[in-house]
């Protein structure tokens, strides 16, 4: 049966309009980097989601990067809490989208879309360090506009802390920018744009594929991947090289 605690919110960042973080402490199980938790209310009928942790599971501070939708009711209450407010938060974390579940390879590709950015971001921060396994992690973030890359800063340090080995990539669908791609992921892998740009192979012998995000990019990237990457969808039964969660 499910375990729910009470957790109290420590701050509240609005990034803007659409887009917030919240930060809570609450006396949680232990977890793994990439696991996720659900969250409701006290007193009422229980509106419950899941949303992952982006914090490493030795930061007491639990963060959690969520987009506002305009006509839910638990996204619109979680964008109005301010400090000292307590939430429901369950104790054991759960999912699979971990590094100890990906197999050993040359290049692990991380490709998130909007807040499916937050397991990656504690995977990279977690100090046990499993990520030693690959030589080079490439996390590609794709967003609308340039102002939805919040989690920049944080990125841009976790890339000095691997010393080399990730390589951070930016897509930008509706305006042009000089950093950053412009376009759908599914359609970069398939004309090549993408591995142009990173300089470095995205193919069955030597890579792994980890997909977080917007249901319709893991569904369109997973079948591009299929067709003509020569991929299949990992289980640990049968192992693959497409490890996938929707998260919205």
């Amino acid at each position: 049966m499910t375990q729910w605690i009470t957790g109290k919110i420590i701050k509240i960042k609005k990034w803007n309009s659409h887009l917030f973080s919240i930060i809570l402490n609450a006396p949680i199980a232990p977890f793994i980097a990439g696991q996720f938790v659900k969250l409701s209310f006290k007193n009422e009928k229980k509106i419950q989601r899941a949303y992952s942790y982006v914090n490493a599971p030795d930061n007491k501070n639990l963060e959690f990067y969520i987009i506002l939708v305009k006509s839910g009711e638990m996204t619109n209450r979680l964008y109005n809490l301010i400090p000292n407010d307590e939430i429901l938060i369950t104790k054991e974390a759960s999912g699979f989208f971990t590094i100890s579940e990906i197999p050993e390879c040359k290049n692990l590709w991380m490709f998130a879309t909007g807040t499916g950015i937050g397991p990656y971001l504690s995977i990279l921060q977690d100090k046990k360090d499993k990520i030693k396994k690959f030589k080079n992690i490439i996390l590609i973030h794709a967003v609308r506009y340039i102002n939805e890359l919040n989690y920049t800063p944080l990125i841009n340090k976790l890339k000095k802390k691997h010393e080399g080995k990730l390589h951070i990539h930016t897509i930008v669908s509706r305006e042009k920018t000089d950093n950053s791609l412009m376009g759908r992921i599914p359609n970069l892998i398939k004309n090549k744009e993408l591995e142009n740009k990173v300089g470095l192979e995205l193919n069955s012998n030597c890579s792994h594929v980890m997909l977080c995000g917007n249901p319709n990019m893991v569904r369109d990237t997973q079948k591009i991947l299929l067709e003509i990457k020569n991929m299949r969808k990992h289980y640990r039964r049968n192992p693959g090289h497409i490890t996938s969660e929707n998260y919205w």
